[in-house]
């Protein structure tokens, strides 16, 4: 009976998100093409994307293809094109596409030059398009929720696969035009059962699946090895450890006609990919931590006497903003554990976790010493705050303030936004503008008018605002 509850609440979900992307995209048209793959448009090839002057990329909103951190446009494969524009001289401009069904089709029609969005080389893809050489190499994986011992994780009801040819009669949501379902589909002949195999539309992306998983909404979905590797980072109860292919190739695709594109993207990948650039850029997302790796220092003493051996220069420098100095060194632990030498995602670096565009404008550069990190921090702290000058309480306007300093401003407002939108209190973050931001990794809600930097994981930022204030909390009952 609960199987049968459950069942027609996922259909009904479902059903819900599809008629919402559906309305989405259909009123503003931006996914539309001529046929199942698009007309091929006439020559748009090399020549003219140099006279032009901008190299036009289509996106998937992702961890691994393009999004914006602390409004810095980032993304492994958007780092990759933005040097090859540069190679050849021209701008790089990104297209989001909403609907990933639609990628060959806004190809194949010139809305854009590259695919770019974690794309599996295939068979079937190879008719319609051309792939350029792979620059990854992953395997397929299988996301489930990890096991558990007892009842704890309320979330926990599916059983737990340790081999494919435990997935036969398993229900397992993917994108019904992905390398994945084709995948399921084999694997059903090699275990020789059926595998309940629920194809979704493109307008449910990867990784909302994947955050699906997590929450428990359903059970399994797969997703490339290096894709998983990224989420992981973001829902600790999820599981990747079930391998379900051999390694597959990653490429750009490109329209058939591009052929001097392909040739010159080809030459310079094969290049690139020998150069340190190609391996710092890889490490920076799928080998360091999506945030901070934090260890513990001897910088950090929490000895009932003192939180940190810098504990008079956060008293010195809350004073001159106006905070409370335990929160200053909360913000600074949260970032860092008060590591000065720390190196983070994105480039971030120091006991304040600065970006490399953001911590020359105070004063913070990568070799500054600790007391100029926590002056710069403090500095930045305060700028923000000052931006958020219009909420009137003052634990809310720090809350706001917390979150801009970990996510950028942009994705804030857009929570803010979608807030108002919704009838919920926008100068309020408790239970109202951090709910629009736990729902910016949903397409229905990224996907707004009112959005304007696009997807995001909230929940990140939304532990990061917890986390901070609680300790600060505890703080302020031990040290004076």
């Amino acid at each position: 009976m609960l199987n049968k509850y459950r069942t027609t609440y996922l259909l009904a979900i479902f059903s819900l998100l599809f008629i919402i992307q559906a309305c989405v995209m259909d009123g503003d048209k931006r996914n539309e093409g001529e046929g199942p793959y698009g007309e091929l448009v006439d020559v748009i090839d090399l020549p003219q994307i140099i006279e032009r002057g901008k190299l036009i990329v289509l996106a998937e909103n992702s961890s691994t293809s393009y999004f914006i951190y602390k409004g810095k446009k980032m993304g492994f494969e958007y780092e990759l094109l933005k040097l090859f524009a540069k190679q050849i001289g021209v701008e790089l401009e990104v297209k989001v596409v909403y609907n990933l069904d639609s990628l060959q089709t806004m190809l194949n029609r010139g809305d854009g030059d590259i695919i770019a969005c974690n794309y599996t080389v295939t068979k079937e893809r190879a008719e319609r398009i051309n792939f350029s050489e792979p620059f990854l190499y992953t395997k397929q994986v299988l996301i489930q929720r990890k096991k558990v011992e007892d009842d704890s994780d309320l979330y926990h009801t599916a059983a737990f696969i340790e081999d494919p040819s435990d997935l036969a009669g398993k229900e397992v949501h993917v994108w019904k035009n992905s390398s994945y379902y084709d995948r399921l589909m084999h694997l059903q002949e090699e275990i020789g059962d059926s595998i309940l195999i629920e194809g979704v539309s493109g307008n449910i992306g990867g990784e909302e699946l994947i955050e699906m998983v997590s929450t428990g909404l359903i059970d399994y979905t797969v997703s490339e090895e290096n894709v998983a590797a990224v989420n992981e980072r973001f829902f600790d109860n999820i599981d990747a450890s079930v391998q379900l292919s051999v390694k597959q190739k990653i490429a750009f695709g490109l329209r058939k006609n591009s052929t001097l594109l392909l040739q010159k993207l080809n030459n310079w990948l094969t290049e690139v990919m020998k150069k340190p650039v190609y391996r710092f850029i890889y490490r920076k997302y799928f080998e360091l931590g999506q945030y901070t790796q934090q260890y513990m220092t001897d910088n950090a003493r929490l000895d009932g006497k003192h939180i940190s051996s810098f504990d008079d220069i956060f008293k010195k420098e809350a004073d001159n903003i106006g905070w409370d100095w335990r929160l200053l060194a909360s913000v600074a632990y949260q970032e860092s554990k008060f590591n000065p030498d720390i190196q983070g995602f994105g480039g971030a670096y120091g006991m304040m976790q600065f970006m490399p565009n953001t911590g020359p404008r105070y004063g913070v550069y990568p070799d500054s010493p600790p007391e100029i990190q926590i002056k710069g921090g403090a500095k930045k702290l305060a700028a923000d705050e000052k931006y958020w000058g219009a909420i009137p309480d003052e634990i809310q306007r720090k809350k706001f303030t917390l979150a801009s300093y970990n996510a950028g401003r942009g994705h804030i407002l857009d929570a803010q936004r979608l807030a108002k939108k919704h009838g919920m209190d926008p100068n309020k973050w408790d239970n109202n503008v951090e709910v629009m931001l736990l729902n910016l990794s949903k397409r229905e809600y990224y996907q707004d008018e009112v959005v304007r930097n696009g997807m995001m994981r909230g929940t990140t930022t939304h532990h990061y605002v917890r986390s901070v204030f609680n300790r600060y909390e505890d703080w302020k009952a031990v040290y004076k």
